[in-house]
């Protein structure tokens, strides 16, 4: 499977991250890791579930990130600290592959993603003022087209595709499912070579 990060590193450095560009709105940065891992050989992507009690996205399946603070150098320390934060552990070990194409959401922030491979054997120490629950999903679940599924919304008179995944109980939708959406074309393609 290293072969696979590999690949996908490559296709990261080979194509340069879309950025958001909506005239007349000023969005603030934030960033989140699009954490990989391997479990018994496979390749899975971490999620986690934020508590129920939270102002805003309450319950809803994310991946870890927020808001760039002042002291981030770039917006992947903010990726890298926020994942620390949330899921406490020592990120020095994460391999960073590349950037996903920035993502816009409706509370008027542009999410810049970063996929990068957890150290196996790693421990999780979730604060649980910010996760829930840590869902890890193997990537050729999330790849079935029978767990995917689109809604056209409108929002402020724009119409567009929210995308729905279900993986048994979960349900990652919104900013996480459009994230998610892009990691899944890049990996198709690299899982389908011979």
């Amino acid at each position: 499977m290293e072969a696979l990060f590999d690949a996908l590193e490559d296709r990261l450095a080979s194509r340069p991250p879309r950025a958001v560009h909506l005239p007349g709105l000023t969005l603030r940065e934030s960033a989140v890791l699009v954490p990989l891992l391997l479990r018994e050989g496979a390749p899975h992507v971490l999620f986690t579930k934020r508590p129920t009690t939270l102002r805003h996205h309450a319950g809803q399946y994310s991946f870890p990130g927020g808001s760039r603070d002042p002291e981030d150098a770039t917006a992947l320390h903010t990726a890298l600290r926020e994942t620390r934060e949330e899921l406490g552990i020592d990120v020095s070990g994460v391999r960073v592959l590349g950037a996903l194409d920035e993502v816009p959401t409706l509370t008027e922030f542009r999410i810049q993603p970063f996929v990068g491979v957890i150290p196996q054997g790693t421990e999780y120490r979730p604060n649980p003022d910010e996760v829930e629950l840590i869902v890890e999903v193997p990537l050729t679940a999330l790849l079935e087209p029978s767990i995917h599924r689109a809604e056209r919304r409108s929002v402020r008179g724009v119409e567009y595709d929210v995308d729905f995944y279900t993986y048994g109980p979960h349900v990652i939708w919104g900013a996480t499912g459009r994230i998610l959406r892009d990691l899944l074309r890049l990996t198709s393609t690299l899982l389908a070579r011979p």
